[in-house]
């Protein structure tokens, strides 16, 4: 049995249409309703505590990774720089 393979072509989407645009005010509204319905009242402000305390233990996280990477590319620059020594601070 011969089995021919056929190739299709997958043209690019040509077709300048955005798949998705920023949130609006309904999708909003709409996404609050569904969290309100799943969690309750009385839930909603110990769940907002929490996304809150996340949210700023990451910003914590990532200014510590910053600030360490800018510290380490510091000394390696004046490792690098012939006839100085690095000296501790």
């Amino acid at each position: 049995m011969n089995c021919k393979c056929v190739e299709q072509d997958y043209a690019p989407n040509t077709n300048n249409t955005k798949i998705m645009g920023p949130i609006g005010m309904p999708e909003m509204m709409m996404i609050f309703i569904v969290i309100l319905l799943l969690f309750g009242a009385k839930k909603l402000p110990e769940l907002a505590r929490g996304v809150g305390k996340s949210m700023g233990e990451f910003k914590k996280a990532r200014d510590d990774f910053e600030r360490e990477i800018t510290r380490t590319e510091a000394e390696t620059r004046v490792k690098e720089v012939p006839g100085k020594e690095p000296h501790e601070s």
